[in-house]
């Protein structure tokens, strides 16, 4: 029961969390709430069983929680009373009726990304809310420290209050104004759930699909070429899911996946709705993103990638957006198109400047170049400096199994 009760809440606990906020009016009541009713589910639910509905449970028993402390608090301060009053709603006691709002989540990602609240904090908002990181979490991700993340999120849900900004998906003409920042968050649910940030798994499938299922719901409020490409990319990348892990969630490279777990329906709508964007002629970031993973999708062998065309794509992605995870991504397609000594090259001098000192991964590219270039004893560094950066076990595994590999490597002469 222990484990299907945390089974329920890393499933459905967000969904939970963003419709007890649409309920309660208030992100730091509901979270309250959210723990309060799984508190309740753990007592509960051994000896009664789980309820046919545990998302609607589990949100009357937050809700309930939330009235009852609220009442509480009313008996010495009246000013309190209105908020018990605001949480009685018509057919709010009638958990049969009560199923998961489908935009309540769409809800929470346009509040997180209200043009009030500052970029960073938006971005900090989402992940602590939608995909239920910690802040220590959150921070890795940002390579900033954890304070400084917290207060983003205090600022945020104070700036909430002080504008009372409402929680709700703007009317259509304010939707493209706020549009960037939303697509950006859907994408920030989907990697984490692509690949996760820490923890015993490669991927958490619910984030994946609970991102996608979001950009589909964007798309029939917004039809527009960026949603359109972003829903490309995340059903391209999506569709490799099964391959990635191996052996008792070991991680599979994408050189070495067995293409034929590939998901052919996921790769074939993705195709279709990028050559949809790409028709349009307002080609985004996304969709640029989005014809590089269809670079891999369209061929049934790791030999056959056109690495030089994906390097055209990252030249085209840099100069609309730069950033040095993106040069990271492009050193990468030019060691494959060029060799390793190039790709070295071009990730030095990212690292040279400073950049990306605190992300793993970059480590790792590097590292694997090192290695094919036989250069044993400075991949083996390279490997064990993003291995004291991984938080995730499976790339953790990962990086000892090629440490330990180099290591049995006789040196070359």
């Amino acid at each position: 029961m222990e484990k299907m009760i945390e089974d329920i809440y890393r499933t459905q606990s967000r969904r939970v969390l963003a419709t007890l906020i649409r309920l309660l009016g208030d992100f730091d009541r509901a979270e309250e709430a959210l723990h309060d009713a799984f508190a309740a589910a753990a007592r509960t639910w051994p000896a009664d069983g789980v309820p046919g509905n545990p998302f609607a449970w589990l949100v009357s028993a937050g809700r309930f929680k939330a009235i009852d402390t609220i009442r509480r608090r009313a008996r010495f301060d009246a000013s309190q009373q209105h908020i018990e009053d605001s949480l009685y709603t018509p057919d709010a006691t009638d958990i049969s009726k009560m199923e998961p709002i489908e935009d309540d989540m769409l809800r929470l990602i346009f509040t997180c990304c209200h043009p009030a609240i500052a970029a960073d904090a938006q971005m900090a908002m989402a992940l602590r809310e939608i995909c239920g990181l910690t802040t220590e979490e959150i921070a890795h991700a940002f390579l900033v420290p954890a304070p400084t993340v917290a207060q983003r999120i205090v600022r945020a849900k104070g700036r909430i209050r002080a504008e009372k900004i409402h929680y709700e998906v703007p009317d259509r003409e304010a939707l493209p104004q706020r549009l960037d920042r939303v697509l950006q968050v859907i994408y920030l649910v989907f990697n984490e759930g692509y690949s996760a940030s820490s923890g015993e798994d490669v991927v958490r499938a619910d984030l994946s699909a609970e991102a996608i299922r979001l950009a589909r719901l964007l798309l029939a409020l917004l039809p527009h070429p960026d949603v359109s490409g972003l829903l490309a990319l995340m059903l391209l990348q999506d569709s490799r899911r099964s391959a990635r892990s191996g052996k008792e969630g070991a991680l599979v490279l994408l050189a070495d996946q067995n293409r034929s777990l590939w998901d052919r329906a996921k790769i074939s709508e993705g195709l279709a709705l990028l050559a949809e964007a790409m028709r349009t002629g307002e080609i985004g970031t996304y969709t640029v993103q989005a014809a590089i993973a269809a670079e891999h999708a369209k061929v049934s062998t790791a030999e056959e990638t056109d690495w030089r065309r994906i390097a055209f794509y990252y030249d085209l992605l840099l100069a609309a957006q730069p950033s040095p995870i993106v040069e990271l991504n492009r050193a990468v397609a030019v060691a494959m198109a060029e060799g390793p000594a190039k790709g070295l090259e071009l990730m030095d001098a990212i690292l040279g400047r400073g950049e990306l000192t605190a992300y793993h991964l970059a480590h790792s590219a590097r590292a694997d170049l090192l290695r094919r270039l036989g250069r044993k004893h400075e991949a083996i560094a390279a490997y064990e400096t993003a291995l004291s950066l991984c938080r995730q076990e499976p790339e953790q595994a990962f990086l000892r199994k090629r440490i330990s590999e180099l290591a049995a490597t006789p040196e070359r002469q």
